[in-house]
C-alpha cells in the first residue's frame, strides 16, 4: 500500500500537520494551491514576472503565518487574501495607479480546439475578456476575480478584500452589469 498523496489526504489535516511543523504537509499544501495563486496573481499584476514575485511572497508569507491560519476557513481563502494584498503591495512598489492588463503573451490559452480558426476565435474571446477586465476599478476586477476564477464564496472574497459581503455582491454585480456593456459595445463596433 502507497502512502497517502495531498489528494487523498484532507486539506484541514495537511493544515494542522503543517501547524505542528511537518514540513510534507506545508509542501503539499503549496502544491495544491500554487497554480491557482498564480492565476490570480497573474489576472491582477497582468505580467508573468509580477505575478510569480506574488506567489513567491504568498508562499514566504503562507510560511510564515502557518500557525495563525484557521483550519476551519481552510487555506485557500486565507492564500486568496495574501495573494491580492502581495498584488497590491507589488503595485504600489511598482509606482502604478491601476493594474495593468495581461499582454497576450502572458497567458497561454488552452489548445482545446483543434482547427486554427477556432483556436483564433478563443484567443479573440481571451483578449475581449483581458480588455473587459482592465477597464473595470481594481476593487471591482478584484472581487469578480476571486468570485469567478478562484470559486471563492462572497463571504471569502468579503474577508480577502476587508469589506462587507453586501460591498462585495454590490462590486461583483458592477462588475458584471460593465462588462455586459463593454462587450455590447464592441459587438456594436465589429458589426
Amino acid at each position: 500500500m502507497h502512502p497517502p498523496t495531498a489528494h487523498e489526504i484532507p486539506e484541514t489535516d495537511l493544515l494542522r500537520r503543517a501547524q505542528s511543523g511537518n514540513r510534507e504537509a506545508l509542501e503539499q499544501l503549496i502544491m495544491l494551491h500554487q497554480h491557482r495563486i498564480f492565476a490570480l496573481a497573474l489576472r491582477m499584476t497582468g505580467n508573468v514576472a509580477d505575478a510569480q514575485d506574488a506567489v513567491q511572497e504568498t508562499l514566504i508569507r503562507l510560511h510564515l503565518s502557518i500557525r495563525k491560519i484557521d483550519a476551519m476557513r481552510g487555506v485557500g481563502p486565507w492564500l486568496g487574501a495574501v495573494a491580492v494584498n502581495a498584488c497590491h503591495d507589488i503595485g504600489r512598489r511598482r509606482q502604478r495607479s491601476r493594474l495593468i492588463p495581461i499582454s497576450a503573451t502572458a497567458v497561454e490559452i488552452p489548445d482545446s480546439m483543434p482547427d486554427p480558426e477556432r483556436r483564433l476565435s478563443g484567443r479573440e474571446s481571451e483578449e475581449c475578456l483581458r480588455a473587459g477586465l482592465s477597464t473595470l476599478p481594481e476593487k471591482e476586477r478584484t472581487a469578480l476575480l476571486l468570485r469567478e476564477m478562484q470559486g471563492f464564496t462572497t463571504a471569502e472574497v468579503a474577508r480577502a478584500l476587508g469589506s462587507s459581503e453586501v460591498t462585495v455582491r454590490s462590486q461583483i454585480s458592477s462588475a458584471r452589469l460593465k462588462l455586459r456593456r463593454f462587450f455590447q459595445q464592441r459587438e456594436e463596433v465589429i458589426s
